[in-house]
């Protein structure tokens, strides 16, 4: 299949994906305190979502490398549709927890799925570029479905999920009719081979990756659960101006995947563009503890943004040129690696905050050094598996 007219219907694909789930973001926390949800309550009805993507995505992974991607794409939009509908209907608090439930089994096998696509049609010199452009739709989607939602939400607040529903049907028919099979069926079941554990990729020194995407992912789900709170604190921002500085910076971030990234890994490979973007975000880190009005806040979470941005995508392209194990399997597992950050992230940088106002972004900059050093410990250890040591 020609790469070049494949990604820019997975660039459209995941962009309408991420443009649903967007949508609910700010009208969520509402619509469950209308239905009772408890603060607690509400915090677990956001976890249980990347609980069952933390636990399923593996599972999605392998299936896609047995039956092929398309089909477990269809299963995943579908079910982000179920999910959605189900939420826009329901009248007790447990119909909203069974929905997120479901959403979350089932789309689970959307990120993985499509990022082992990627990887499907990509040459190996241009994998980080494909990689990329995923990021920056998902960016991008996640940067205007929270508007969308706010707007709408004014009239009727079940709107936005019954919006966000026809949204992940109309990508459903998208997936159907256009996309074509990237996995061809004599090369099903070979990669992931039929008898093997799903945790096999975990094997060797690309295991270090794995751990490294968890860290990235701790360090980001801590700030992005705390900084509304910093922000208020150092510079007196209130919503509106934290709804444009998260815009700003996911903007940033998807312009650098979407433009720079493809570029980048191939003139110098994923290693370097993986230590580039975690020292950058290290940088960011260390910055926003200066923040002192709306400019150097814009400013100094951009320079994050950037070097987070860059991370993922190098890191996808890096495992699936380097795992035996498929594909599938490979993405679907970093998936459940970045559910484990983004699950663990917002209560330990919420704790942090609360012990001191700098230590979810000082704690970042920790977690940063840490990722530098465990790529290092990954290229030595390929250096001395290469060598036969």
């Amino acid at each position: 299949m020609e790469t070049k007219r494949a990604l820019p219907i997975l660039f459209a694909v995941m962009f309408l994906v991420m443009v649903g789930f967007g949508i609910i973001i700010p009208v969520l926390p509402f619509y469950a305190e209308d239905l009772g949800a408890s603060p607690t309550q509400l915090g677990l009805l956001m976890a249980v979502y990347s609980l069952m993507q933390l636990l399923f995505s593996p599972i999605w992974g392998k299936i896609s490398d047995r039956i092929g991607r398309k089909p477990v794409m269809m299963i995943g939009i579908f079910g982000l549709a179920i999910s959605f509908f189900l939420m826009a209907f329901a009248t007790k608090l447990w119909m909203l927890f069974a929905a997120r439930i479901i959403g979350g089994l089932l789309s689970s096998a959307n990120m993985p799925t499509v990022t082992a696509y990627v990887a499907d049609i990509t040459s190996p010199e241009d994998r980080g570029k494909g990689m990329g452009v995923v990021g920056a739709s998902v960016g991008l989607g996640f940067i205007l479905g929270p508007a969308i939602g706010g707007v709408f939400s004014e009239s009727n607040l079940s709107t936005p999920f019954l919006l966000s529903g026809v949204s992940s049907l109309i990508t459903f028919f998208l997936v159907g009719f256009i996309l074509r099979e990237s996995l061809p069926a004599e090369k099903r079941g070979m990669e992931s081979g039929k008898k093997e554990s799903m945790f096999k990729a975990l094997n060797g020194p690309i295991s270090i990756l794995f751990i490294l995407q968890l860290f990235v992912s701790l360090s980001m789900a801590g700030l992005e659960a705390t900084f509304a709170y910093f922000a208020a604190k150092k510079a007196g921002l209130g919503t509106v101006q934290l709804g444009y500085l998260f815009m700003i910076m996911g903007l940033a971030g998807a312009i650098v995947q979407g433009g720079l990234v493809g570029r980048l890994t191939k003139k110098y490979g994923e290693g370097a563009v993986i230590q580039l973007g975690i020292i950058i975000s290290a940088i960011g880190f260390g910055l926003i503890l200066l923040i002192d009005s709306f400019t150097t806040a814009a400013i100094y979470l951009t320079i994050f943004g950037i070097g987070n941005g860059v991370i993922r995508p190098s890191v996808s392209a890096l495992l699936t040129k380097t795992s035996t194990t498929g594909h599938g399997n490979t993405t679907g597992l970093l998936s459940s690696f970045d559910s484990i950050g983004r699950i663990i992230g917002p209560p330990l940088g919420g704790w942090l905050f609360k012990t001191a106002t700098g230590l979810p972004y000082i704690s970042g900059l920790i977690l940063s050094v840490i990722a530098l050093i465990l790529y290092q410990a990954y290229k030595t250890a390929i250096s001395k598996k290469t060598l036969g040591m």
